[in-house]
């Protein structure tokens, strides 16, 4: 795997086990939500399991694209990306110009990526062990169509060899930084019981959370680098390969994370597994909230006949099951309504304190903190902004505003701007799921002396939607407030910082 320009020289060493610092990464906050996906899904396998499949299918396209582009391989432009993402890789929706390969390679190594997803898929369904035979085999399929890859000699001078598909390195593979230094990888002798020392651990690992474990893999395996060359596109397969055994997602790393995902990697040769752990929570996480927004209703319109009639009957047999159902899933509001208010104490907190700081006593701003939600008649505030965010962002969510939005809005006025700071809490998916997204935003208003009555009025002036969190913050019906709390007021932190920054350079 290319892995860029890193700061320091790294030095092989024998790859470790789980230890029990990489144990204790606190994922707790996206537990409830893995948890509460594999519950919607099997419903998902009777109720719409072609939506299911479909999106799947899209999700392990959009991987066999972005891996060889995180790998140099290729470079394609996004609006084919996502043609092909939506039809499949035909060639037919390939410009030449919007590719720096022959549209008719670069279908044949995308079918040879989408092939080794299959080939995990398989052996999951039949539950085939993976073995050093079952990584060969996987390699092979990966550089079907990769004829030649760079060498280093022993003098030191590169050299093109003939790729070794399906089999390990004979020669090392050991980057070059710009400043002269060396990342070294295992040396080809040591690279066979390597590789069986991490499968063994692998296997011992099915109790383990399938996110640091696939964390784990991916970056003990490119600390091996037992192939001469497709190693990062055989990592994110087997990345994938836990998580989809595990009853999660396959993981994307887009081509824009290239540089955050290279660090979390450069983290861990050194010891640090947390930034790796972070990015593939964040990233199953969004694709969990993805899913959720699929119709459960199979999107069908048959005529009426018997079997729609026979359904119909048995709907309302089981309509009391769904209430009880519908009520066990409606407790993610007394979540959302315990970390509402710590997210109310803890911004009023940190605004008081940022104008205490900044403003002398004659010209200190208030700091006005309001709670929304159903229990305070105005769960329709924000909607029209929160749903303006997430079309701007392209997330592929659906926010259910028929079910209960809460919010907690701070506002911070200074001279002719005022700093509106909002963390909204809204359900996921077209059907109540028991999920809730938690997001933060900014809005920054500025108005003229025409304008200061409608805002004394409580009215709203105009002002772009600005978002003030990296990434949204997830709760479902099972999580425990206590048990998230600290990880809820660490994200409220990151989020009320960002907020403040926006602000600054406003002043």
């Amino acid at each position: 795997m290319e892995t860029g320009a890193l700061n320091t020289e790294y030095r092989w060493k024998h790859i470790e086990p789980l230890t029990e610092q990489e144990r204790r990464i606190d994922l707790s906050d996206i537990v409830p939500l893995t948890e509460s996906w594999k519950q919607f899904k099997a419903r998902l396998k009777d109720s719409n399991a072609t939506g299911l499949r479909q999106f799947t299918e899209r999700l392990i396209r959009s991987l066999s694209i972005e891996t060889g582009i995180l790998e140099r391989i290729y470079d394609l432009d996004r609006g084919t990306t996502e043609a092909l993402i939506a039809k499949g890789f035909i060639e037919d929706l390939i410009q030449r110009e919007s590719t720096n390969i022959e549209p008719s390679s670069l279908v044949d190594i995308l079918r040879d990526q989408e092939a080794a997803i299959h080939l995990v898929q398989d052996l999951i369904a039949h539950s085939r062990p993976f073995t050093r035979g079952a990584l060969l085999e996987l390699h092979a399929i990966l550089t079907r169509h990769q004829l030649t890859t760079t060498a280093v000699d022993q003098f030191g001078s590169r050299m093109e060899v003939p790729l070794r598909r399906g089999a390990f390195k004979a020669h090392p593979n050991n980057p070059k930084r710009p400043d002269g230094s060396i990342h070294e990888y295992a040396p080809p002798e040591h690279v066979a019981s390597e590789v069986d020392s991490l499968l063994k651990w692998l296997e011992s690992y099915e109790n383990e959370n399938p996110l640091l474990v696939s964390a784990w893999l991916h970056h003990r395996f490119t600390q091996i680098h037992p192939f001469q060359d497709g190693n990062g596109r055989v990592a994110r397969v087997i990345t994938t390969m836990v998580l989809l055994k595990a009853g999660l997602l396959p993981l994307v790393v887009d081509r824009g994370m290239r540089m955050d995902y290279i660090g979390a990697l450069e983290s861990a040769d050194h010891g640090n597994l947390q930034g790796l752990v972070n990015i593939f929570a964040a990233l199953e996480k969004n694709a969990i909230l993805q899913a959720l927004s699929l119709d459960v209703e199979a999107e069908q319109r048959a005529e009426k006949s018997l079997t729609s009639a026979v359904i119909e009957s048995l709907e309302v047999k089981f309509n009391k099951r769904r209430q009880v159902r519908r009520q066990e899933l409606l407790g993610v509001n007394t979540v959302a309504e315990r970390l509402r208010l710590i997210a109310s104490e803890y911004v009023e907190r940190g605004l008081g304190e940022l104008t205490r700081k900044v403003f002398l006593r004659e010209e200190r701003p208030d700091v006005r903190v309001q709670e929304g939600g159903p229990d305070h008649q105005n769960s329709h505030w924000y909607k029209f902004e929160v749903t303006r965010l997430n079309d701007a962002l392209t997330l592929k969510k659906w926010i259910n505003f028929s079910e209960g939005h809460y919010f907690v809005k701070a506002a911070v006025r200074y001279d002719k701007t005022r700093l509106v700071f909002v963390v909204s809490f809204h359900h996921i998916g077209k059907e109540l799921t028991g999920v809730i997204e938690v997001t933060a935003f900014l809005l920054l208003e500025t108005f003229d002396e025409a304008e200061e009555d409608v805002l004394i009025r409580g009215e709203r002036v105009s002002s772009d939607v600005i978002p003030s969190c990296l990434e949204p913050f997830v709760i479902t019906w099972t999580t425990e407030p206590d048990r998230v709390e600290a990880a809820f007021l660490g994200w409220l932190d990151r989020s009320l910082a960002i907020a403040m920054k926006e602000w600054g350079d406003k002043l």
